[in-house]
């Protein structure tokens, strides 16, 4: 018999059962119903709705159903619809009546709001300490390649030389922001629902604030009608996780192109490519390519979430069932391009003469001409100009910057003298940008050790 089936005559259609019920799902969230149950039946005994005898054996009998349920011997039931409903009949079976006394006070729509919110806690610390081995993973590799000189590029030419110690920062960057949303996020997320019943509250005399207390959270709800409705944190989650599924594409993207012919700038690890049915010579770099094509997904658990949500009104609906889906895809999808990405990028091969040679070619210190000229006192427009004639030229010549003699630069301008190589040579070129967040060792230096102090405090 259902739990809530006093009002009703007739047994549910076995094809709305299963189409009613999330337990295949949502049974995930196990651990996190009971722990919830418990401080819920500890609370209800403290303030004497029942007896503190009651309470200790409804716990007990909720800590022998999570062993069960961890040793392998429970098998879900679908005419129980949810984990919460499964989770009150397992312990009604094994505890007797005494069972049916937890649901005293409490709701499925604050329970399942408990649920998640501590479900995603639990997840938001994982993957904030994921991302933080992935930051120190790539500042380690930073420090290995502050003077590894590559070109920059921007609309994918080649445009100022750098370096690959500075373009590794870079993701730092995007990754520091990316742990600070999550920590932003947590703080939304740690608020406790329970104690808001089905939407309006109760008339017996909770203490959710011990409650929260007891299950770890740091304030509870001022409105009972939001506390159960409320999916903003889940969608925050969703936004932040497609934020970092779109920095590990960006970066995917780009060692995709690295590990081309073309560009010969890295190898990736054998362990970390697959090769073709067909063409023996291939080593593709797929796992790249699956992260890069799994961030779409994750933009669709975001906008499938947002979606359900947009046109509900107050207070629960049917509808935010399918909030479970979509959050936890994104936490296993991140969770899993998370953990393959930091060996991937770890163990690739940097082929340094490449990539200084790449950043020789394309003209890319051809801003340093034109500095030169400026600090020579050359207004900066007719410095541009001189350098574009330059950078002409040389295309008519087959010759790079480094490669004009002295009298053809002087052709160019009289202000050029000998000294033009020594300010044009590409590692020189990056050397000299110190400015902070720039390129130059010293500045990469600085920043990688800001970065290490910043994952302290985030």
């Amino acid at each position: 018999m259902k739990l809530w089936g006093g009002r009703f005559q007739k047994t549910t259609d076995s094809l709305v059962e299963d189409f009613h019920s999330s337990i295949s799902f949502d049974q995930r969230l196990y651990r996190h119903d009971i722990q919830g149950s418990i401080a819920h039946a500890t609370m209800l005994g403290k303030v004497g709705v029942i007896s503190p005898g009651e309470a200790e054996q409804i716990a007990e009998g909720l800590r022998q159903v999570l062993a069960d349920i961890e040793g392998g011997k429970v098998e879900f039931d679908v005419a129980a619809e949810d984990i919460h409903m499964n989770v009150e009949q397992l312990l009604t079976a094994k505890i007797g009546a005494l069972g049916k006394k937890l649901h005293t006070a409490r709701s499925r729509n604050d329970q399942v709001a408990v649920d998640v919110r501590m479900y995603l806690k639990d997840e938001l610390k994982e993957i904030r300490a994921q991302l933080k081995e992935l930051v120190e993973t790539l500042l380690n590799l930073a420090e290995q390649h502050r003077s590894t000189v590559m070109p920059g590029y921007t609309h994918m030419q080649r445009a100022q030389p750098v370096t690959l110690a500075h373009h590794l920062m870079a993701y730092v960057q995007m990754l520091l922001r990316d742990m600070d949303r999550l920590a932003d996020c947590y703080r939304r997320t740690d608020v406790m629902p329970l104690g808001a019943g089905a939407l309006a509250g109760t008339t017996f005399p909770l203490e959710p604030e011990y409650t929260a207390e007891l299950l770890g959270f740091a304030s509870v709800q001022n409105n009972s009608m939001d506390a159960v409705s409320d999916r903003d944190f889940a969608v925050e989650f969703c936004a932040d996780a497609a934020l970092i599924m779109m920095h590990l594409s960006r970066f995917c993207e780009e060692i995709i192109l690295w590990a081309t012919g073309e560009f010969a700038f890295i190898e990736l690890d054998d362990a970390y490519s697959t090769g073709s049915s067909i063409m023996p010579q291939k080593k593709n770099p797929d796992v790249a390519e699956l992260i890069r094509g799994k961030t779409g997904r994750v933009y669709g658990d975001l906008m499938g979430l947002l979606t359900v949500l947009k046109g509900l009104p107050m207070a629960y609906n049917k509808d935010m069932q399918e909030d479970k889906e979509a959050l936890f895809d994104a936490i296993d999808t991140v969770k899993g391009c998370l953990m393959v990405f930091k060996p991937m990028v770890a163990t690739m091969t940097v082929r340094k003469e490449n990539m200084a040679q790449a950043a020789r070619g394309g003209f890319t210190n051809a801003t340093d001409v034109a500095d030169y000229l400026v600090k020579k006192n050359v207004p900066f427009r007719e410095a541009h100009e001189i350098v574009g004639k330059a950078v002409f030229y040389c295309l008519q010549q087959g010759k790079n910057l480094e490669e004009l003699t002295l009298e053809e630069y002087k052709g160019l301008s009289p202000i050029f003298t000998e000294d033009i190589y020594t300010a044009i040579g590409v590692e020189y070129c990056a050397a000299a940008r110190k400015v902070r967040g720039g390129p130059a060792p010293e500045a990469v230096t600085k920043a990688i050790a800001a970065a290490r102090d910043m994952l302290k405090t985030i």
